[in-house]
């Protein structure tokens, strides 16, 4: 039933594209992709018709979903029969609403899923975010994902832009594998568009309300570089968003006046990188969307660059990254290893995979006090429940089938928002 009701969305999907003929920037990537998609959004909203895949709306379904405009129906036949009426309606009469673009966020979990969107979609911007050893038990070797993810720009056609990071060797090189005009993105010299004078930030809770400064920064390009502050934002990954969106927004005719202007609105999605107050005036960094060995450094790298006062902790609480193969136990690790190298006060875990975490700090010469290791994400936040005090930073992080959301929802200061403010 499953590949039924896709070869139906595809079929829609693929005459409401020739039909209406909207631009379409596909974006891809092993991380970063939903930040990006946000980021993109964020910048053309203001001046084009734009519509954004909702949710993880990245996959088979959801993809095909966003270019109809409507939402998945679960298990509900009427709800489905409303989606192709929709579809009908779309292809039967000329919708003066539909979008002038459309961005579009494509994953990757196994060998031809980019294959798959590509053959209805026809990408004119194909953005790369990174490359991760990310789903190892389908694609088995990073080969195999650079050269999955490579098609989005591979298949541009002479007049299309890729959008490449250059921080990235394996997505700059990228570039030599498409027709289409290349664009990169990133802090290095040689980027498009750089980011230069960037400057992280902080962040504190007061009587539940968080106090966050944001990031500062300015954006380097074609000889001119325009400052920037992004009042939403925590660390230096959010920023690979803003500069792939900032190369979008040019590709549009948008100056970096405007640009600047439209990405200090831009707020990190759920469960990526989010800042939420916390119970006890604590402060919780919530990236508990998932997580892949270089999200995982990534987010370490932020909470260890934040300061806490005297007598205040930072809680490294880190679940089970899925879909690693053969590499799981040596990723998991190296994250233990780089935990206590960071100088995180504590490291809590839940899952079975997550045990190496912990395992490995000590090794390394965490104190076995300062560790402490679950089964399930529910026992964890009962424990941090008791356990942090006012001031704590709290970065909470695992990959989606751990469902490390529950943790955050245990010690959020406004639970009764979590539909809102959570992943799940």
């Amino acid at each position: 039933m499953k590949k039924f009701l896709e070869g139906i969305l595809q079929f829609f999907a693929s005459a409401i594209l020739k039909k209406y003929q909207p631009k379409v920037v596909g974006i891809t990537g092993s991380v970063g992709k939903t930040s990006t998609k946000e980021a993109v959004f964020t910048v053309l909203s203001p001046h084009f018709k734009v519509r954004k895949s909702e949710k993880s709306y990245n996959n088979e379904i959801g993809v095909p979903l966003t270019v109809i405009g409507n939402s998945a129906q679960g298990k509900s036949v009427f709800g489905w029969l409303t989606v192709f009426l929709k579809a009908i309606f779309l292809l039967c009469f000329k919708s003066k609403g539909y979008p002038d673009i459309l961005v579009l966020e494509m994953a990757a979990d196994k060998p031809g899923d980019i294959r798959y969107f590509l053959k209805f979609i026809k990408c004119d911007i194909g953005v790369v975010t990174a490359i991760a050893p990310v789903h190892l038990e389908q694609f088995k070797e990073i080969d195999k994902i650079i050269k999955e993810k490579s098609r989005i720009v591979s298949e541009l056609k002479s007049d299309g832009l890729a959008i490449l990071n250059y921080d990235d060797e394996n997505v700059r090189n990228m570039r030599n594998l498409t027709k289409a005009k290349v664009t990169t993105f990133g802090f290095n010299e040689g980027a498009d568009f750089r980011c230069l004078e960037f400057v992280g930030g902080s962040v504190s809770c007061e009587e539940d309300k968080i106090k966050m400064p944001g990031v500062s920064l300015k954006i380097l390009s074609d000889g001119k570089a325009v400052p920037m502050r992004i009042p939403n934002v925590l660390g230096k990954q959010q920023i690979y968003a803003v500069l792939a969106a900032a190369a979008v927004g040019a590709a549009f005719d948008l100056n970096l006046i405007e640009i600047a202007e439209a990405l200090g609105k831009y707020k990190a999605p759920a469960g990526r990188m989010n800042v939420l107050a916390g119970i006890k005036k604590t402060v919780i960094i919530d990236d508990s969307y998932n997580a892949s060995p270089h999200s995982v450094l990534a987010a370490l790298d932020v909470l260890a660059s934040l300061s806490t006062g005297e007598g205040r902790f930072k809680y490294a609480v880190l679940g089970d990254m899925r879909e690693l193969g053969a590499a799981t136990e040596s990723s998991h690790r190296e994250i233990g290893g780089v935990v206590k190298e960071k100088g995180i006060d504590y490291l809590i875990t839940a899952g079975p995979s997550a045990r190496f975490i912990a395992d490995e700090a000590e090794k390394q010469g965490m104190s076995i006090d300062n560790i402490f290791t679950f089964d399930n994400p529910e026992d964890a936040g009962e424990f941090l429940e008791d356990r942090i005090r006012e001031g704590d930073i709290i970065l909470v992080k695992g990959s989606r089938a751990v469902k490390m959301e529950k943790i955050v929802k245990e010690l959020m200061a406004e639970p009764e928002r979590a539909n809102e403010l959570l992943v799940n």
